[in-house]
């Protein structure tokens, strides 16, 4: 009794091995999709100057936000990476990011809306979500691995599983923090649950909402360098390559990069659910 423990590693090492052979082709099609969409959505960037691509963001962001200060920022902070000659990898890292955001987004809010809505599910997702959160990212690269190899899908599927609990928590929380006052009006007047959920809770959920889908690219964000060290390149590459060569230098500039492209997108998302909420 004294030398036994339980099998914890070895089950999740079988119960990957099991789904790696069973379901190879599962991840196959996952990874030809991803890969062609991140490769797609890369080379659209590319194609165009990166001045033109820097003032298309910087009117993006004006359009979005209607703040001068903010679109001069996105102007200036995106023309310091590119004087850093860090464009290429900044723009790998835009696309990673926004492609790990949208699935998170795509899985992350119904779910949401599925916890706010069940009351069994809630208290099956939330202890799970907790431990998602807690656990640490590296972990996540783990599994990923033998699912997709090395490279950008094997990233994204990380980056996903680690900065999708905001969105379920939110959106679960937004939905729920609706008064009950209005939902008991909108069943006074007949509505079914659908149209309480998209003409009632949802509307009024959106801040909330918005703000789970900013923490979710937050964290999006965070796991870039992370998710280098599986081959992601990008900004995050940078800095994994600059510790492997112990290049400080280099290793700030792209620091510094990764922290220009967070705030860009972290004043437009706030805005966004500024405006949500007027």
């Amino acid at each position: 009794m004294e030398n036994f423990s339980i099998p914890i590693g070895e089950a999740i090492e079988a119960t990957i091995d099991f789904l790696v052979e069973h379901f190879a082709f599962l991840t196959k099609a996952f990874s030809e999709v991803t890969g062609n969409g991140i490769d797609i959505l890369v080379s659209v960037m590319m194609f165009f100057h990166p001045g033109v691509l820097i003032f298309l963001f910087a009117g993006i962001a004006w359009f979005i936000t209607k703040r001068t200060g903010i679109a001069l920022f996105t102007l200036l902070g995106l023309a310091l990476i590119w004087n850093m000659g860090l464009w290429d990898p900044t723009v790998s890292t835009i696309a990673l990011v926004l492609i790990a955001t949208l699935f998170a987004i795509i899985l992350g809010v119904p779910l949401g809306i599925f916890a706010a809505m069940s009351q069994i599910f809630y208290r099956i997702v939330m202890p799970i979500l907790d431990f998602m959160q807690t656990m640490p990212a590296f972990v996540y690269l783990i599994p990923a691995i033998p699912f997709f190899g090395l490279g950008k899908v094997a990233a994204i599927f990380s980056t996903v599983v680690f900065s999708m609990p905001p969105a379920i928590r939110l959106t679960c929380l937004g939905i729920k923090q609706v008064p009950n006052e209005l939902v008991e009006a909108a069943d006074a007047f007949g509505s079914n649950k659908w149209q309480k959920l998209f003409k009632l809770q949802l509307p009024i959920a959106t801040p909330t909402i918005m703000a789970g889908i900013n923490q979710t690219i937050m964290l999006a964000l965070s796991m870039v360098v992370i998710a280098a060290m599986i081959g992601a390149k990008g900004l995050g590459g940078e800095v994994w390559k600059a510790i492997q060569r112990l290049q400080p230098g280099k290793g700030f500039e792209a620091g510094l990069g990764i922290v220009i492209v967070a705030i860009i997108l972290d004043r437009i998302m706030q805005r966004v659910g500024g405006k949500t909420r007027t």
